[in-house]
C-alpha cells in the first residue's frame, strides 16, 4: 500500500476499512488486522485475540478512524497486553470487553493494574511463560522500556524491566511476534525467525529506533514485517508515533516484505 503524507509531513495511515462481525467466526487460516496504533486483531482458526487494544480513551488527537468500537466486538478468547502505557493499556476498552472476553493476560504489573483499576481478574504472566488461548500457544518474550523510572512526573515507582513484554504466538498457520515497545536486545536478535512480525520501527530511544529496526529486520531477512506504531496519532512532534514506512523500506533487506495495512484490513499468516 502506498504511503501518503499530510500537511504536517506525517506519514499517514491509509482509509481504515470496517472490521464486520463475520470476522470473528470461523476460519480455515490465520488472519491478522491492525487496529491502528499500537493494536491488532488476530483469528486464527476461530480463536480471536487482540493484542494492546486502543478502541476508545486515548488521549492525544487521532489521524484515522477506529475500525470498530467496543459494542461491535461480538467475542474474544483473549486481550493481550504488552505493558501500561495509555497507547496499549486503554481502560476503556478493557473495562468494555470484559463481558465478552475469556481472558486478559500480560505481565504481572499489567494484571495487577486491571485488577486495581478495573476490577478485572487477568492472568498475570513471567518473562518466558507459556500458555494457551484457544489453538494458540503464546509465550512472554522480553522488553526494555521502563522509561518512567527517567520521568519526575511518570516515576510513581520503581519500574522492572519484567513490567514490559512482547507476545510470541504460535499458531496452525504459524508463528506471530508481536515484539512490543522496547529497545532492542541482543536477545531479540536470536529468536527461531517468525513467520511475520508485529513491527515497532518509530525513532524513538526508548522504542527500538530506526537503526534497531534495520538491525532486527536484517537478523529474519524473510520474515514478512506488518508495521505498527505509525501513522495514527496527530503529534508530529513526538518520535515514537511518526515512523515513515518509506525510510524503513529503503534499508532492509527484501523491502517487499514490508508490509503496510490501513487500519482493519486482513493478512493472511503463512508459513516461511
Amino acid at each position: 500500500m502506498a504511503v501518503w503524507r499530510n500537511e504536517k509531513g506525517q506519514a499517514v495511515a491509509g482509509r481504515t476499512e470496517h472490521i464486520e462481525r463475520a470476522a470473528f467466526g470461523p476460519l480455515e487460516h490465520t488472519e491478522i488486522r491492525w487496529l491502528g496504533g499500537s493494536g491488532a486483531m488476530i483469528n486464527s482458526r476461530g480463536t480471536c485475540v487482540f493484542v494492546d487494544p486502543v478502541l476508545s480513551g486515548f488521549d492525544m488527537p487521532l489521524l484515522i478512524e477506529v475500525p470498530l468500537t467496543e459494542e461491535e466486538v461480538p467475542r474474544l478468547d483473549g486481550v493481550l497486553l504488552t505493558h501500561c502505557d495509555n497507547d496499549h493499556y486503554s481502560r476503556s476498552t478493557c473495562r468494555g470487553l470484559r463481558d465478552v472476553t475469556e481472558g486478559y493476560h500480560g505481565p504481572q504489573y499489567v494484571a495487577g493494574l486491571l485488577k486495581e483499576e478495573l476490577g478485572i481478574s487477568g492472568h498475570g504472566h513471567d518473562i518466558g511463560e507459556r500458555f494457551s488461548v484457544g489453538c494458540m500457544e503464546i509465550s512472554l518474550t522480553p522488553a526494555w522500556h521502563n522509561w518512567q523510572n527517567e520521568s519526575p512526573k511518570h516515576h510513581t515507582r520503581e519500574f522492572a524491566r519484567e513490567d514490559y513484554c512482547g507476545f510470541w504466538m504460535d499458531t496452525p498457520d504459524g508463528s506471530v511476534w508481536a515484539v512490543g515497545d522496547s529497545r532492542l536486545l541482543e536477545e531479540q536478535l536470536h529468536m527461531q525467525a517468525p513467520d511475520a512480525m508485529l513491527f515497532d520501527f518509530s525513532d524513538s530511544r526508548w522504542h527500538i529506533g530506526l537503526e534497531g529496526a534495520v538491525k532486527m529486520a536484517a537478523a529474519y531477512p524473510d520474515t514478512p514485517l506488518i508495521l505498527w506504531h505509525w501513522g495514527s496519532v496527530d503529534a508530529p512532534e513526538w518520535k515514537e508515533f511518526n515512523g515513515d514506512p518509506d525510510e524503513l523500506r529503503a534499508r532492509v533487506v527484501n523491502p517487499e516484505r514490508v508490509v503496510v495495512l490501513a487500519p482493519g484490513q486482513a493478512y493472511r499468516l503463512k508459513r516461511l
